[in-house]
């Protein structure tokens, strides 16, 4: 089954931002585009759209426009429309499950702050189960110009970071770009407290060569499936977070998995798709893996 992209939109800044970054993304893979916009019935509208029907017609007309901007500048896109009446959470997980991948728009303040996530974008991301890239407003395709890179979070063994890298080199053979693979590690407990084992470990030649070499495994069935995609290979002693960070200046897209927790309160994603989320300055592909 083919799937589109698929943008949820609101109408707001964010949204028509990566409305119109999933359109670029359609076009470059040659899918159709989705567009979904989730409503609920407001009793208290103003008298002009206070009955459903008009607000339903409102929805529609504001979403159309948006379409229409968007199949102007791609006049050869395929592009549907959805107009869902419910709870957007759950309308735009529903949405990602029939999707390549779902965009989304996502506050930010600038590079230092970041992304600002909001209750719908942060259950959607832990619930859905297909990729989901969040975009802020401001976001512009000169960002995505050759020679800014795939910067792709990689860890533990290659059945346990298939699925993102698996996204990284799909966005980087569409996009004509580089693969930063990047993998982090730190010293264990017992190493960091014991200059005994420190002195052994450099005597052993240190945990890097190790890294490296479970980096370059994972790395070897996507170079093979993807010969023309240039790989950077980055180890860095660091935490996982902080090491994605710092090469996401020089991205336009920072791919990172996702195993969902499941907690009393619901469903939170893990502590480095959550900083990198709040703090890239490139938009953010979140990859389930569960």
């Amino acid at each position: 089954m083919t799937r589109p992209i698929t943008a949820g939109v609101d109408g707001t800044d964010e949204s028509l931002a990566a409305l119109a970054w999933a359109a670029r993304e359609a076009v470059r893979r040659r899918l159709a585009l989705r567009v979904v916009h989730a409503w609920r019935f407001q009793q208290d509208a103003a008298p002009d759209v206070a009955g459903r029907d008009a607000q339903e017609r409102w929805v529609r007309d504001a979403v159309g426009g948006a379409v229409r901007t968007l199949t102007g500048r791609h006049p050869g896109l395929e592009v549907s429309t959805d107009v869902l009446e419910g709870d957007a959470a759950e309308s735009l997980v529903a949405a990602a499950a029939d999707a390549e991948l779902l965009a989304l728009g996502s506050r930010g303040h600038g590079a230092v702050v970041g992304f600002l996530l909001g209750s719908v974008g942060q259950h959607v991301i832990a619930e859905a189960v297909r990729p989901v890239v969040l975009v802020r407003a401001g976001d512009e395709a000169a960002a995505e110009a050759g020679g800014r890179e795939i910067v792709v979070g990689q860890e533990g063994g290659p059945d346990d970071s298939a699925d993102v890298l698996r996204f990284a080199f799909e966005t980087a053979a569409v996009r004509g770009a580089t693969v930063r693979a990047v993998r982090a590690w730190t010293l264990p407990p017992a190493f960091a407290y014991s200059p005994g084992s420190l002195r052994l470990l450099d005597d052993a030649g240190g945990l890097e060569p190790y890294e490296t070499k479970a980096l370059g495994e994972a790395l070897a069935p996507w170079r093979a499936r993807f010969p023309g995609v240039p790989v950077v290979e980055h180890v860095e002693m660091g935490s996982a977070g902080q090491v994605l960070l710092s090469v996401a200046g020089r991205a336009q897209l920072a791919v990172v998995g996702r195993r969902a927790r499941r907690t009393a309160v619901g469903a939170r994603i893990g502590s480095v798709a959550h900083g990198v989320l709040h703090h890239a300055p490139c938009p953010v592909a979140v990859v389930p893996h569960d």
